[in-house]
């Protein structure tokens, strides 16, 4: 049997809150940065153009 939802926002906070220490947490080294003149032939499929022209931009 499944554990039952969380009621409210702030029960779900105190869910994990009483969870996090018993999450290990592994931090990797950040990649190098690549300079935007370094980036060339990135391609993007149509319909996944398609999706995002499709979306509502943020806050709207």
């Amino acid at each position: 049997m499944g554990a039952a939802e969380p009621e409210s926002l702030t029960q779900l906070r105190g869910d994990c809150a009483r969870m996090a220490p018993h999450w290990a947490a592994t931090v990797a080294p950040a990649p190098p940065r690549v300079s935007p003149s370094r980036i060339h032939g990135v391609q993007v499929p149509a319909s996944s153009a398609h999706l995002l022209d499709g979306m509502s931009d943020y806050g709207d």
